[in-house]
């Protein structure tokens, strides 16, 4: 009998993206598949629109605005999947994904093989989406997984994933106090109840990156950056559960070196506590410094001005960036449209 998968979407003020996510969930071809929206209290017509996509199949509720880690166990628990198929609400799937997933599990045994996939940056036209392979694209044992991700500072997005129920029970919920980085928390333990990790390379997601309101984007949030700090303490917990060498120590202070720049000059408070991790852990502690472009700016103007600019000068570029894309996007689409309609 062929498996039931759950497609999980929490979304919120995602408008401008919910019915091409919808719509990417409804073209997979995998046929035995349910879709479950979390609207997590929208203001805008997110809501509205994800109701017009309401059948057998596709079930839309909404609860007061708690956050994407309870409107992901809200949908869980609403969920009768066999596997899991996270999705972000302005993401997308290729229309294969799930099947190229489970077709390599047609070769393996047992629910506990955690399936990941190939994914790209992509911002409004996903013909320009480049994949670009990392240390990660390839099937991996979780603690060399876990090693890998924290010792190069990678990433492997939300959707890209594929997990079963067992798996999926195992690890336990989404941690709701978690606000930045509550996805990289939450697949550390999904990794962690895992036997081995399956890279799948024609299953293809796609990760939107079109503004600035997202939790991905810090700058110098106090709720990001303490979640950030919380969610860096569980990984580095996590991999010393799996492995406790001097090679993980190692990979836990160098993870914490790479991701210091975040609290300058915002949150010194936890810069103070992330040293004493990096002591607990035998390491030496290293102040960040700033690339050669910013530093003349703190020569000049102070240090912490010249942190504040390295945190949000890069974001002038991507604004235009972002807005020849929009532009570029609104230019094709109005050019492909057909006259009269």
């Amino acid at each position: 009998m062929e498996p039931l998968v759950s497609i999980l979407i929490p979304a919120y003020n995602s408008q401008r993206w919910i019915a091409d996510t919808l719509k990417s969930a409804l073209e997979q071809t995998w046929p035995k598949k349910e879709i479950i929206v979390v609207d997590d209290g929208s203001s805008d017509r997110t809501l509205h629109i994800a109701k017009q996509f309401a059948s057998k199949n596709v079930q839309v509720v909404s609860q007061p605005n708690q956050g994407a880690s309870v409107a992901r166990n809200t949908a869980f628990s609403l969920c009768q999947g066999d596997y899991i198929q996270w999705l972000d609400a302005d993401d997308l799937l290729d229309a294969r994904k799930v099947e190229k997933q489970l077709r390599t599990l047609e070769n393996c045994s047992g629910n506990r093989t955690l399936l990941s996939g190939a994914w790209a940056y992509f911002i409004y036209r996903r013909r320009k989406a480049r994949f670009l392979p990392t240390p990660l694209w390839l099937d991996l044992t979780p603690v060399e997984w876990m090693v890998r991700k924290m010792g190069n500072n990678l990433q492997m997005q939300t959707d890209n994933w594929l997990v079963s129920r067992e798996l999926s029970e195992a690890a336990g919920p989404w941690d709701p106090r978690l606000w930045k980085n509550n996805d990289g928390e939450y697949f550390c333990r999904v990794i962690m109840a895992s036997d081995i990790i399956r890279f799948v390379p024609e299953a293809k997601s796609y990760y939107r990156s079109a503004g600035f309101n997202s939790v991905t984007h810090i700058c110098g949030s106090n709720r990001k950056l303490e979640s950030l700090f919380l969610s860096m303490k569980l990984h580095i917990c996590h991999l010393r559960s799996m492995e406790e060498s001097e090679r993980t120590r190692l990979v836990c202070v160098n993870y914490i070196r790479t991701r210091l720049p975040d609290f300058y000059p915002y949150r010194l408070d936890l810069v103070e506590e992330l040293k004493r991790v990096v002591s607990d852990l035998g390491g030496k502690f290293e102040e960040p410094r700033l690339p050669w472009k910013y530093n003349w700016i703190a020569k000049n103007f102070g240090w912490r001005v010249g942190w504040q600019a390295y945190h949000k000068l890069p974001k002038v570029k991507a604004s235009a960036i972002i807005a020849w894309e929009r532009a570029m996007s609104k230019i094709e689409n109005r050019d492909s449209a057909v006259p009269g309609v």
